[in-house]
């Protein structure tokens, strides 16, 4: 097991250089390989400068990079332009679409005894360990995990092994390991990156992904005091150390404490990165931490059109809304087609309030009928960025025509918390 870069601080600011250097320097140790496969994440985490990272991978291979597949878990393939503009002129015969449905193998299974230990008693399947064909079946003598660690609602810190045993996973995979995670609790989980969702995956690590040669590139990143974005750490290895550190550094500079309950939240997601409620509602997940009982979201989402990624869980959304836990966990005992598609039902449970507080949707392309379908209260977009101009406001507390609210640019760079609910 081998650590081959550990750097970062919450002071660190790494350049462009910098991190071609430490990934260069961090490639040549590992020694002569012929056939290398990268798996970044997709366009959704383009903030983690996966790209970036990805495109000096291949500047130091060359043609022994034989193949990118982007880790997209249940998520839409790229587009051509989305893979150039995140990826730049690495040749788009490179890449590969993963299909969650049917490009998957079976490495193993991780017993029901420890899926009903790691969930107090409440689900007793056992957890199939997949991955994308690529990586069991292509023969490569290199995998480069590129990724980002930072808080998130399903397994407490993103990537690691989710970025192979969720981004390049099957359907059953991703499916249970969501519902485990939704039902112990996300209020439980998020930020921390020891929970029972990560006990699984690295049980399916330790026991069914040894003979793959697998090292994870990860990155830690956060804001400088003018808003910009910095590469605060960048950590390169083959086992769980190279992850803990990494978690470390992401909890001290994603993890922001507010000092009172927050009573009105704007959240506003870019229109590049954010098309579904699917991955919209990070604005839910990220912020209920620090959302007072009674308290007002407001998610600004001109690029929203979609609830689902997928046309499937899409028709699921609309079918079954954000009606809270227990609506969601009684339609999976009694209906068979969200039984049948578990991360669906626990992105239902993620994404509702469960009354606790009110959620208002502004999507640019969602109807006032299609929102209040699936159980949001319906914003006027163009309205609501009058009154809440992102481009006036700065993050954090505001005060809009005499009303305090708390501005948060992008959910997906962090986690917001008051410490009554830590």
């Amino acid at each position: 097991m081998s650590l081959y870069c550990a750097i970062g601080s919450v002071d660190t600011d790494l350049s462009a250089q910098q991190l071609k250097d430490l990934l260069t320097e961090s490639l040549a140790k590992l020694g002569e390989r012929h056939k290398v496969l990268a798996v970044p994440p997709d366009q959704t985490r383009e903030h983690s400068h996966a790209g970036e990272l990805t495109r000096y991978v291949w500047q130091y291979y060359g043609d022994r990079l034989k193949a990118v597949l982007p880790a997209l878990g249940t998520h839409t393939a790229m587009r051509p332009d989305q893979l150039a503009h995140m990826f730049g002129e690495i040749p788009a015969n490179l890449f590969r679409v993963h299909n969650w449905r049917t490009d998957v193998e079976t490495l193993g299974e991780v017993p029901s005894e420890f899926i009903r230990e790691q969930s107090e008693g409440k689900l007793s399947y056992a957890w199939p360990a997949q991955v994308n064909k690529l990586l069991s079946q292509g023969g490569f003598d290199l995998i480069l995990s590129v990724g980002q660690v930072v808080p998130h609602e399903v397994i407490g810190m993103a990537n690691y092994n989710k970025n192979i045993l969720v981004g390049t996973g099957g359907r059953e995979g991703i499916n249970r390991s969501h519902y485990l995670g939704a039902v112990y609790g996300m209020e439980r989980i998020m930020g921390r990156a020891v929970n029972p969702v990560r006990n699984v995956l690295n049980y399916a690590s330790d026991h069914f992904l040894k003979h793959l040669p697998i090292v994870y590139v990860q990155t830690v990143v956060g804001r400088r005091d003018d808003g910009e974005l910095a590469v605060r750490g960048l950590f390169i290895g083959d086992d769980v150390e190279c992850f803990n550190l990494a978690a470390a550094l992401s909890l001290k500079v994603n993890f922001e404490t507010v000092k009172e309950p927050i009573e009105k939240a704007v959240v506003y997601l870019d229109p590049q990165e954010f098309h579904s409620t699917w991955l919209g509602n990070k604005a839910v997940y990220r912020t209920r931490m620090a959302l007072a009982d009674g308290a007002e979201l407001i998610i600004l989402a001109p690029g929203v059109k979609e609830f689902g990624e997928d046309k499937t869980i899409d028709g699921l959304i609309r079918k079954y809304g954000y009606k809270g836990t227990a609506a969601t966990l009684k339609a999976v005992e009694t209906q068979a087609d969200i039984a049948n598609d578990l991360s669906a039902a626990a992105h239902l449970i993620h994404g509702s309030s469960d009354g606790r507080f009110t959620i208002t949707w502004c999507p640019g392309h969602l109807t006032k009928q299609e929102v209040e379908g699936v159980g949001f209260n319906y914003g006027n977009l163009n309205e609501m960025l009058k009154r809440y101009d992102p481009a006036k406001l700065s993050l954090g507390i505001n005060q809009v025509d005499g009303e305090e609210i708390f501005f948060i640019s992008n959910p997906g760079l962090g986690l917001w918390a008051h410490s009554s609910r830590l």
